[in-house]
């Protein structure tokens, strides 16, 4: 519905594998995806700004840091988890359900994402997946090679 740049380029095509759709994002975009995460990654090392102590100090597992300093002391934004609030009320053992589900299920995606990325490159590979994966002439892990560089 609108330009993926500020030149007016159009967002990759649908009919793309989601690797050559990868391929076809221009660099500032990837690098805006890479800054945003790792700014997430950083807040959660931080503790949220000290909210909670490091995950490795003893923090549950799968509790997001709230944004509660940065919405105080730069402008508003709503927390990853329960943005309004509605979870606040829920009993221990609902959230400890619910906790347990969510950590896997993001196991789960990460594993039907690398299934889908084995399938797509190596044909065969995935025998579950024969028939639904699209073959990608491309190379994925190239993010993982040695001679790979953003510059």
């Amino acid at each position: 519905p609108w330009a993926q740049t500020m030149a007016g380029a159009a967002h990759p095509s649908p009919d793309l594998v989601p690797e050559a759709q990868w391929d076809a994002i221009p660099l500032g975009a990837k690098w805006q995806i890479f800054a945003v995460i790792s700014m997430l990654e950083l807040w959660d090392e931080c503790g949220g700004g000290g909210a909670l102590p490091h995950y490795t100090k003893g923090r549950q597992p799968g509790k997001y840091p709230p944004f509660t300093l940065f919405r105080d002391n730069v402008h508003f934004v709503l927390d990853l988890y329960d943005p309004f609030g509605f979870n606040k009320n829920m009993s221990a053992e609902t959230k400890e359900r619910r906790l347990k589900a969510e950590l896997n299920n993001g196991r789960l995606a990460q594993l039907a994402i690398f299934a889908f990325l084995c399938a797509d490159k190596i044909p065969g590979s995935v025998p579950l997946l024969n028939g639904i994966a699209i073959p990608y002439a491309g190379d994925p892990m190239i993010p993982f090679e040695g001679q790979f560089s953003y510059f």
